[in-house]
């Protein structure tokens, strides 16, 4: 426990790159992902599974690439979205064509790595250089960590049925309604101080992310159940890598930054 506090005070001042948020924040997003995918391809070693992390990154760098150029009104999302994605799959399945020495696993992983780190994260990078309502990327990092410190007190206090024991055997559905109602208060106070025009619409999303944070944190549990390892990686003391701190902020990423686009960009 100690050294997971102290871990997480090393960390807390990588939280200023959101204060920054545009190109700052962007920067953050396209080292999170580059490392990210290198933590998820390394945890396939045990299983004998090959992915290819030079196809993976080359995606991710045109897909971050790509973002920039549709922030600066160069370009649209649509076809250049579907274009990457098309693109993506076809160097992934050409990974196949040496079929003496590639499994169909090898291809198959370098895709999920590359949309579910890669393609997660860059929603959080795109949210940021939202000039109107970027400041909302907090609500990605609120719903995730505040979901996760919450669900943690109150299942130590109060947890008593599991949630999912085969998939994390120490989750209570107590600890899962005590970190939901805990993001969204978190979220409404967030809302009130800084969105208090929208303070509905930030509870709302407290809701929504920390269901989906937690989905996003059983999913980084399974996957590692599968590999046979307790961590992604040890860059981080306590935490382990990359992906075991921001797992959940993967999933929340996405949510606030369609919810962004889809409801509040249509007020």
């Amino acid at each position: 426990m100690k050294t997971r506090i102290i871990s997480g005070l090393v960390m807390a001042p990588l939280l200023v790159i959101l204060i920054f948020r545009g190109y700052v924040l962007y920067a953050g997003c396209i080292i999170i992902s580059l490392m990210g995918v290198y933590e998820f391809f390394r945890g396939f070693r045990e299983l004998e599974i090959k992915p290819s992390y030079p196809i993976a990154a080359v995606s991710v760098i045109c897909l971050y690439a790509m973002g920039i150029f549709m922030n600066l009104g160069i370009i649209d999302a649509h076809p250049w979205e579907s274009l990457w994605i098309f693109a993506t799959v076809v160097a992934c399945l050409l990974y196949l064509f040496k079929i003496e020495k590639r499994k169909l696993d090898d291809a198959m992983v370098t895709l999920t790595g590359i949309l579910y780190v890669g393609f997660f994260c860059f929603h959080m990078g795109m949210l940021g250089m939202n000039e109107e309502f970027g400041i909302l990327v907090w609500m990605a990092v609120i719903t995730a960590f505040g979901t996760d410190i919450c669900a943690y007190f109150a299942g130590v206090a109060l947890g008593r049925h599991k949630l999912c024991p085969v998939i994390s055997p120490k989750k209570t559905w107590e600890g899962a309604v005590g970190g939901v109602l805990g993001a969204v208060i978190l979220s409404g106070v967030f809302g009130f101080f800084f969105m208090r025009e929208y303070l509905i619409h930030c509870m709302i999303i407290g809701l929504l992310g920390s269901i989906v944070s937690m989905f996003g944190d059983l999913t980084a549990s399974i996957f590692k159940r599968k590999m046979g390892i307790k961590d992604y990686g040890n860059l981080i003391p306590g935490h382990g890598g990359i992906l075991d701190r921001f797992d959940s902020v993967l999933f929340t990423s996405p949510l606030v930054y369609y919810y962004v686009e889809l409801v509040l960009m249509q007020c």
